[in-house]
């Protein structure tokens, strides 16, 4: 259900800015996406799981508010990261 560290770091260098960013609105939204994920292949198997669905749903609407700010500044980004991350919006 979690993200390795190897996975993390992989995730930071395809999406990150610079060196060790891990505080760019892209790399947070691809590592909220890559954890929905888990989470979503979870419930297949565990469908009465109500509380990490609680955590699902508040990591959704996280993601969600990070997309909202990156659209609000450069709209160009905004659509190369959800066109990068197969989001559909």
């Amino acid at each position: 259900m979690t993200i390795t560290a190897e996975r993390k770091q992989e995730l930071m260098k395809q999406y990150g800015t610079g060196e060790g960013d891990t505080g760019s609105p892209e790399v947070q939204v691809a590592v909220l996406s890559e954890r929905i994920s888990n989470l979503t292949e979870h419930f297949k198997t565990h469908g009465k799981d109500n509380h990490s669905r609680r955590g699902l749903i508040r990591m959704v609407s996280q993601r969600r508010r990070l997309l909202d700010y990156v659209k609000a500044k450069d709209s160009k980004r905004y659509e190369a990261l959800i066109g990068s991350l197969g989001l559909r919006r």
